[in-house]
């Protein structure tokens, strides 16, 4: 049944998704063996650490020779579906994750940030503890009571040194401590077009919301926020920091002499170019340092192109201080976490990427998968690496369990004509220091790529695409034998994937026609009861039209009480309600298009972001304030401009 007000133009996003649609659908898949899809699955070398300082400058100057091309370390795209930095994933307080258990002097029931695992927050632009709100837009942190409805607090969060622009914040809640995550933006002044050295740094500011929300302290390091979590009351923030290696960006000459002149830039290079500086800062008290080499491991093959650094803060503590790091010479383009643990994830260097490629070939897609222990406070202990072939699509593609590790991935080249890949999930389990294979099961979706992941205990959902969705179940129980116990071919394909009681599954995604031409998005409940007949039970649809929350989760709302579900459609919020086997539209709400001061805005302007629940009441959050409506009915209760 198809169900919606109106059709709307999709974005470019939607574009680029159907120039790769289209074409003949994959045949049935069949089991692997674990040599046969891709490269062979060779455990990685544990991570070594420098003996000392002139080791490290020695193989990580070797490093960046072998690499660098002739316009700087190319090789390092990204695949569809990875994202290399700025930015963190998004978020939600660790105590309320662990099955949305509220706290006893939190006032009513209230929903949570849509967090990958329990008990490992994530951060995001709003969070909630049932007695505030607490939102970071436009440069601005404000707290607001949910039952006067009234913006109690507000904090300009641009520094004194920070050139001003637009910054994306995200932020992570404890009791009274607000950690908010952004960036210093580069000074226009020292850019690329003089030099080929990166600027710009990550910025963590520690809040105290016990009164009027007050800085206690801020941490600046060279780089920028891959992502964090917040686990108890410590927050690991993961930096990826490029190695701040000044080539000379002349003109004239060949590739090859360009190449010669970066490498010998990279041979006059100090240790500390890998190194990242930090400073930190508890009110008139000011603290710098840098990475120590002492901190700093290498996996078995580096670029010398990046750092990764691990930072750990107790967000019950006055200050933030020097966060402890652990550094890591090595790139990574997704961070995976649970209460335990923390998994760096991307793609493992291959060999030099000529200037006319945008991408790796398929023989050298490959990912590394590095394992900290973070079940205790303090400093992430190093655990283990592995190595699988492929890439991943975001951090649903892992799942820890049963002491296994669980990577679905997508092999071979989907851009192509000849149209080569196709998806496996490998069982990876823990011996001394690497993550060594027990199982896979692969062929899936051959001609297509993973669109979307859900691991739910043993069983696993894999979403395919090229011109119709395959959504595969999959038995993990065994991890050496994982198999697939069921296959539903539909139309269009869903992006993400979220559970909902009595074994159904809802997907987020895109219609799409039987040539693969996306037409618009639509939500799907499936009945995943039975393994080997999975089957749809209802669609909503909106011709057209898109969904931030099919490729961020962190816009997704469910609530199992009442089976609301708010859906970011475009510029507004579409509220849903599965009842039983079927969905139905409750109605749309939608942002005033005047900022507070009256003056008149385009409605594209304010798009609404994310929504929430505190008690009875859905909150929306947009650039252009908060708005309090009936979740039963869509109506307006109240509007809170914040422009």
């Amino acid at each position: 049944m198809t169900r919606g007000l109106k059709a709307a133009a999709a974005g470019s996003t939607l574009a680029a998704l159907a120039l790769l649609a289209g074409s003949m659908a994959a045949p049935a898949p069949a089991p692997l063996t674990p040599d046969r899809n891709g490269p062979p699955m060779v455990p990685a070398a544990s991570l070594v650490s420098f003996d000392s300082c002139a080791e490290a400058l020695a193989e990580l100057r070797a490093a960046a020779v072998a690499s660098v091309g002739p316009y700087g370390f190319d090789g390092q795209s990204t695949f569809l579906g990875e994202r290399l930095a700025v930015g963190a994933d998004s978020a939600a307080r660790t105590s309320a994750a662990a099955g949305g258990v509220v706290p006893e002097n939190a006032a009513p029931g209230y929903s949570t940030t849509n967090n990958h695992e329990a008990g490992a927050d994530e951060p995001d632009l709003v969070k909630t503890d049932g007695r505030r709100i607490v939102t970071v837009t436009g440069g601005v942190l404000r707290v607001v009571d949910p039952t006067s409805r009234r913006i109690t607090g507000k904090l300009e969060l641009a520094g004194d040194n920070e050139v001003q622009g637009w910054v994306e914040h995200r932020l992570l809640l404890l009791g009274d401590r607000a950690l908010v995550l952004g960036e210093d933006l580069p000074d226009p002044a020292v850019s690329w077009a003089r030099t080929m050295r990166p600027a710009g740094a990550a910025r963590l500011v520690l809040v105290d919301l016990a009164g009027p929300p007050r800085v206690l302290g801020t941490y600046r390091i060279q780089g920028s926020t891959l992502d964090a979590r917040l686990t108890g009351d410590t927050a690991r923030v993961v930096v990826r920091s490029t190695a701040r290696l000044e080539f000379p960006l002349e003109k004239d000459g060949s590739d090859r002499a360009r190449i010669k002149r970066n490498r010998a830039a990279i041979d006059q290079a100090d240790v500390e170019a890998w190194l990242p500086e930090y400073e930190w800062t508890a009110g008139p008290e000011r603290h710098t340092g840098r990475v120590g080499c002492d901190r700093l491991s290498r996996p078995a093959r580096m670029t010398g192109a990046s750092t990764l650094t691990v930072l750990s803060f107790d967000l019950t503590a006055d200050r933030l201080g020097d966060g402890d790091p652990v550094g890591v010479a090595a790139d990574a383009s997704t961070v995976y976490g649970t209460a335990t643990s923390l998994y760096l994830a991307g793609q493992r260097p291959g060999p030099a990427v000529a200037p006319n490629r945008w991408r790796p070939a398929p023989v050298d897609q490959v990912t590394e998968i590095f394992q900290f222990d973070i079940g205790s406070p303090g400093r992430p202990r190093y655990l283990a690496a592995g190595l699988v072939p492929g890439w991943l699509i975001n951090q649903y593609a892992l799942s820890e369990w049963a002491g296994h590790l669980r990577v679905a991935t997508t092999t071979g080249d989907v851009w192509g004509e000849g149209r080569t890949s196709e998806s496996s999930v490998r069982v990876l389990r823990r011996e001394g220091g690497s993550l060594v294979p027990t199982g896979v099961v692969g062929g899936l979706g051959r001609g297509e790529r993973i669109y979307s992941v859900r691991y739910l205990g043993p069983i696993a959902y894999v979403v395919t695409f090229r011109q119709t969705d395959p959504l595969y179940s999959l038995d993990l129980s065994d991890p050496a034998a994982p198999r697939v116990t069921g296959e539903l071919k539909i139309t269009g394909y869903s992006g993400y994937l979220h559970p909902v009681p009595d074994g159904r599954l809802l997907g987020v995604g895109q219609e799409a026609d039987r040539q693969g031409r996306v037409e618009g998005v639509q939500v799907s409940l499936f009945d995943v009861r039975d393994p080997a007949r999975p089957a749809r039970l209802d669609q909503w649809h909106l011709p057209g039209a898109w969904s931030n929350a099919e490729y961020d989760p962190h816009a997704f709302l469910y609530r199992p009480d009442s089976g609301l579900v708010a859906l970011p459609v475009e510029v507004g919020i579409r509220l849903l309600r599965v009842n039983g086997d079927t969905i139905s539209e409750i109605g749309e709400v939608t942002h005033p298009m005047e900022s507070g001061n009256g003056r008149r805005m385009w409605q594209s302007s304010w798009p609404v972001l994310r929504s929430l629940v505190v008690g009875d009441v859905l909150w929306t959050v947009s650039e252009a304030g908060l708005m309090a409506t009936d979740p039963a009915t869509a109506r307006r209760i109240s509007w809170i401009a914040t422009t």
